[in-house]
């Protein structure tokens, strides 16, 4: 099974306008890790989580099968970047303390993948995977972008998809102390970055390279006299899993 990559030819949209996450979901990751030697974060894209890890961690290894993602990184000298897939990497047998992946494990094949993190990880560490699902904005906007995401764009998106609306609850997790955590990360945007993050979504850019029209232009259009004030709060549901390997 190849990697699936869906974010190389928009890695700039990517690193401006992808959301980061709450400093909450961090300390709940790093109270179960004691021991911060060593952390290696998977599908790493332009390295946000990875740049968060490394105030935490003497170093930290980001992989991913974008170069092109890479090369947005984030810049830390304890951080190293190295483009492979999640399920085969060129680490040594336990590694790691902490392995995290943030909105890329529906992605990968998931029993290969977990298979790696036992090998890379040390008697003990802790895998972190989290993601997060629709973003909600108010009761007047969300029917309408919810259409967007269903209808419009809905058949563009890749069937992995279905694991984010589910919140990864489908996807195995095999391992010991298996604990789950949801958060709000809020934020408040101007309809301009609004539509910017909606460009980063792999549906969009597919249904652009499909019809050769961007989806977001006609729903900007149809949410510009509901976005008032200038600038709206949207919230993202994030989902955590956690467990000792």
């Amino acid at each position: 099974m190849m990697p699936v990559d869906r974010f190389s030819g928009h890695a700039d949209l990517y690193a401006q306008y992808r959301i980061d996450y709450p400093a909450d979901l961090y300390d709940v990751v790093l109270a179960q890790v004691p021991q911060r030697g060593t952390a290696w974060d998977c599908a790493t894209g332009n390295g946000q989580v990875a740049g968060a890890l490394a105030d935490s961690f003497d170093r930290v290894e980001a992989t991913d099968i974008s170069e092109k993602q890479l090369a947005q990184a984030v810049q830390r000298p304890n951080i190293r970047y190295q483009v492979c897939p999640a399920e085969q990497t060129p680490f040594a047998n336990h590694t790691f303390d902490l392995i995290t992946v943030a909105q890329a494990l529906h992605w990968f094949n998931v029993d290969a993948f977990h298979q790696e993190v036992r090998r890379v990880a040390k008697p003990g560490a802790v895998l972190a995977e989290w993601g997060y699902g629709m973003v909600q904005v108010s009761e007047h906007l969300d029917p309408i972008i919810l259409d967007f995401y269903r209808n419009l764009i809905g058949p563009y998106w890749d069937p992995q998809r279905r694991y984010v609306d589910e919140a990864y609850t489908t996807l195995p997790f095999p391992f010991e102390q298996a604990q789950r955590f949801n958060f709000v990360a809020r934020r408040s945007w101007s309809l301009d970055r609004f539509l910017n993050y909606l460009r980063t979504w792999s549906a969009v850019r597919q249904y652009l390279y499909e019809n050769e029209e961007d989806p977001v232009t006609v729903l900007g259009e149809r949410l510009k006299p509901l976005w008032t004030p200038d600038e709206l709060a949207v919230q993202f549901p994030i989902f955590l899993r956690t467990g000792r390997v």
